[in-house]
């Protein structure tokens, strides 16, 4: 079989599976779709406080950051959101990454390399990779399950190791075990790696994330990376730890020193959401009532939905196809929301996913109602 014919005949296995992926262009005002999908948790993307310091950014810096951070792209601007990111997380120190995906594959390739990574079976995409480039050996351990993580802690025969996992899971909305992970890592001599993508700006004071909502921020033992791209409605990626952490990332982490730094807009935004944080301190806790109260109209419907940690609300519909379906239905009663299938999610799991946002009101959590009533009332299938 020609080389073309074999990727046509594995796309055409994905249709038939439910499993075809596409871009769909959506227009500044989402189609005239009540929004579900994005994860601007806050409402924060559209905010004229961080549009007007992304344009300020922008005048004065120029549109690009010019380089990598080791050469040019390092501006004071940079420098300033790093700080600002570790004052108002209690973190040593912060480094700035343009992704979030970059920052989980330097933190966990680096400094899991050559040693044991011990990896809850429901991380994110981002931390399934950076495992696979640490040249580490390794184990995956069921979700949630702290006693796994110490059995291959203690069973380890490399001198180092890390233990990986996300704060809030991405899909299950679920919070993880964190003070049992930690304890388990400091028993056995190994770093905690946390990713608060969906954490932070949702859970805890301020929207300052799972690990100080645990007690544990500032710990040197933790390791933590963030996103500002959904609650802090910007872009980029951040990790959060102490001195020796962040001197090794810079010197080795190769995700960091070969890509562009941050662009200035993205960071003038950031930092603006920081700012709009440390003053509101309602603004997690307004995003999470949203989310309760999403979780329990489906619930009410009889649709499968867990009571969420932060701003992500699954509900489980089995199947691709009854997921894709679903999604269709709640476009059609003016509500986007996201459709998650294999590989996101595990075989038998396909599901909506509604992210709660701050800014949702009473006629919004209306509209969502029906869309969720004509889903149940279908009993949508396979």
């Amino acid at each position: 079989m020609k080389p073309l014919d074999q990727l046509r005949a594995d796309t055409a296995a994905r249709e038939r599976a439910g499993l075809r992926r596409m871009l769909r262009p959506r227009d500044p005002g989402h189609d005239g779709l009540l929004d579900l999908a994005s994860n601007d948790y806050l409402g924060l993307s559209r905010d004229p406080r961080l549009v007007e310091a992304a344009v300020r950014a922008t005048r004065e810096w120029g549109t690009g950051s010019t380089g990598s951070r080791l050469v040019t792209g390092t501006t004071l601007l940079h420098a300033e959101l790093e700080e600002r990111l570790a004052a108002f997380t209690l973190a040593p120190r912060a480094l700035v990454f343009s992704s979030g995906y970059l920052a989980n594959l330097a933190a966990v390739a680096t400094l899991g390399r050559g040693g044991l990574v011990v990896s809850d079976a429901g991380n994110h995409a981002s931390l399934v990779d950076a495992c696979r480039l640490a040249r580490a050996r390794v184990v995956v351990t069921p979700h949630g399950d702290v006693a796994a993580v110490e059995r291959a802690l203690r069973e380890r025969s490399e001198e180092r190791a890390i233990v990986v996992t996300d704060s809030v899971f991405s899909v299950d909305g679920d919070l993880a075990p964190l003070p049992g992970l930690h304890a388990a890592a400091v028993r056995h001599g190994a770093l905690l790696v946390v990713d608060e993508a969906h954490a932070l700006g949702v859970v805890g004071e301020h929207g300052r994330g799972a690990v100080h909502e645990a007690g544990l921020a500032g710990n040197p033992t933790i390791v933590r990376t963030v996103t500002l791209s959904k609650s802090l409605g910007a872009q980029g990626g951040a990790v959060l730890g102490g001195p020796d952490v962040i001197d090794t990332l810079i010197d080795t982490g190769r995700s960091f020193i070969f890509d562009t730094g941050l662009a200035p807009a993205c960071a003038g935004a950031a930092l603006a959401a920081v700012e709009i944080l440390e003053q509101d301190a309602d603004l997690p806790e307004q995003a999470r009532a949203r989310a309760r109260e999403l979780a329990a109209l489906a619930r009410e419907l009889g649709l499968e939905s867990a009571e969420p940690a932060a701003a992500v609300v699954p509900v489980v519909l089995g199947a691709p196809q009854a997921a894709l379906a679903a999604a269709a239905l709640c476009a059609e009663h003016g509500v986007r929301v996201g459709c998650f299938r294999p590989p996101s999610v595990p075989q038998g799991r396909s599901c909506l996913r509604l992210t709660a946002r701050a800014n949702l009101g009473c006629d919004d959590l209306a509209v969502i109602g029906r869309a969720l009533a004509a889903v149940a009332g279908t009993k949508v299938t396979a």
